[in-house]
């Protein structure tokens, strides 16, 4: 079984900064890809930013409205992903959710995993 363990988010004021942190465990063999979700009130849940393995790099992908605000890193060895949140905006509220493409062998097909999700409020 594979757990998602995401930790950060919290409380924070227009124009600030969070971290999200989300580590994978269980027997895998491979995480493809790996992104954040986050889910606002009355909202649907929508694609934050992902990073996919190319090698020892990623190539990345966010939604128009945090591009130049956060950042998306993860450590392959590690199987850890994290997202840094800059000039954080009401809008940005919500619960995110850590998201993984998961191979548990080599033959296995891909399958999607979720975190529990963290909540992020951006308030004064």
């Amino acid at each position: 079984q594979v757990q998602l363990v995401e930790s950060g988010g919290g409380l924070v004021q227009p124009g600030g900064s969070l971290s999200l942190s989300c580590a994978a465990s269980g027997s895998i063999f491979s995480i493809p890809t790996m992104g954040w979700y986050r889910q606002a009130p009355g909202k649907e849940r929508e694609l934050v930013a992902v990073i996919d393995i190319i090698g020892s790099g990623g190539s990345t992908k966010y939604v128009d409205s945090v591009k130049g605000r956060f950042t998306i890193s993860r450590d392959n060895a590690k199987n850890t992903v994290s997202l840094q949140m800059n000039s954080l905006q009401p809008e940005d509220t919500g619960v995110y959710y850590c998201y993984a493409v998961v191979r548990l062998t080599f033959t296995s097909p891909s399958d999607n995993y979720w975190g529990q999700g963290t909540q992020v409020t951006v308030s004064s």
